[in-house]
């Protein structure tokens, strides 16, 4: 360092910070073994404060501004010194640079599930994660508790034990609000206004504000999620049979508006599947009433004893005992032109061309003349 060197930076005469991160919380000025000249320039930027600390002792705090340092406008500091009748010679203190803004998007987030009791499903592990933003609220606090003399002090440093903070109590919180876990994505507004309101305190213990605070996710574990997804899908679909028509409907629209030709066939084939597919759930899911009949009220049939398949309203429905054929057949639903079906058979027949159930047409009166 050259004599001219020495000579400019024996005393400081410009006190700032221009910040270039966008972490840093507390910034000391460099003075070094440099001394301040009475008179220096302090310029405070937007966002910023500039605390001055004489032998460890928090002095004056300077909001944004533009200062000329005199006696006059550091008061603390002339006390601490012992400058009661003015001083104008150079001097040494240590300078930091505080900022005001707000730290955003700063996350926070479970890492092993909590459990908690709820009403519907009784004892739940519950995952919850989100993001909170912060700000300097009481420079001088934030320095003596956190930060201390740190020449740089950045959001890291702090932002675990804000996070533990935001966690403990956030899910404490929810416990309290005795939401139920069904409810919780509904009420994400309720429930981080009550975490604010719990954690607020512990964050102005450390001179600091809590100035937003955000849940993005209260998630249960994905096995239990997966049998609410299979709960839901059932209550979702609902009618099997009519939502395989629905589904047989759509593929017969796309299958006619095909311009590569096979309009009739795809309709067809849609048609016949969807019939098919209709039939077979209908069976299933929604038995005829002499099925439920049988079922509810009497044993099932003797082994050995003949069972015919029929067609009804162009659905197969069966098999029927020769008892439940005879009803059926008195009822109307099958006529001599219905087509039936048994083991052995080649092929579906008109019931009237099969021997075994003649005698059931037999006992049905002709219509009736027309008058």
């Amino acid at each position: 360092m050259g004599l001219f060197d020495k000579l400019r930076n024996e005393f400081i005469d410009i006190i700032e910070w221009v910040d270039t991160s966008n972490d840093t919380i507390v910034w000391k000025f460099p003075r070094y073994q440099n001394e301040i000249k009475m008179n220096a320039k302090l310029t405070v930027r937007e966002s910023q404060l500039a605390v001055f600390m004489n032998e460890g002792v928090i002095a004056d705090v300077f909001k944004p501004g533009m200062y000329t340092l005199t006696t006059e406008n550091m008061p603390i500091l002339t006390t601490l010194k012992g400058w009661k009748y003015g001083f104008n010679s150079p001097y040494k203190a240590d300078v930091f640079f505080v900022s005001t803004r707000q730290f955003v998007n700063q996350k926070w987030g479970t890492r092993n599930p909590v459990m908690l009791r709820d009403a519907e499903f009784g004892p739940v592990r519950l995952r919850a994660f989100g993001s909170f933003a912060f700000r300097v609220q009481d420079a001088g606090k934030f320095i003596k508790e956190v930060a201390a003399t740190n020449p740089e002090f950045t959001v890291e440093g702090v932002n675990e034990q804000l996070r533990n903070v935001a966690i403990t109590r956030g899910m404490d919180a929810i416990a309290q609000a005795k939401i139920p876990v069904l409810d919780l994505a509904a009420n994400y507004d309720e429930v981080s206004a009550l975490i604010t309101t719990k954690i607020q305190p512990e964050f102005n213990e450390l001179g600091l504000e809590l100035t937003k605070f955000l849940i993005e996710n209260i998630s249960l574990p994905p096995e239990v999620e997966a049998v609410m997804d299979k709960r839901s899908s059932m209550g979702i679909v609902g009618n099997l049979g009519a939502y395989a028509q629905f589904q047989a409907a759509n593929a017969m629209e796309q299958a006619a508006s095909n311009p590569n030709g096979g309009g009739l066939a795809g309709a067809g084939l849609g048609a016949g599947v969807g019939m098919a597919i209709g039939g077979q759930l209908g069976n299933i899911f929604q038995p005829n009433t002499v099925q439920q009949q049988q079922a509810n009220d009497g044993p099932p049939p003797l082994p050995g004893a003949v069972q015919f398949f029929a067609a009804v309203n162009g659905q197969q429905a069966g098999p029927y005992t020769m008892e439940q054929l005879s009803q059926l057949v008195a009822a109307g639903t099958i006529n001599q032109q219905s087509q039936v079906w048994k083991k052995g058979m080649a092929a579906w027949a008109v019931a009237s061309t099969v021997p075994e159930l003649a005698d059931l047409f037999n006992n049905v009166p002709p219509p009736l003349p027309s008058v």
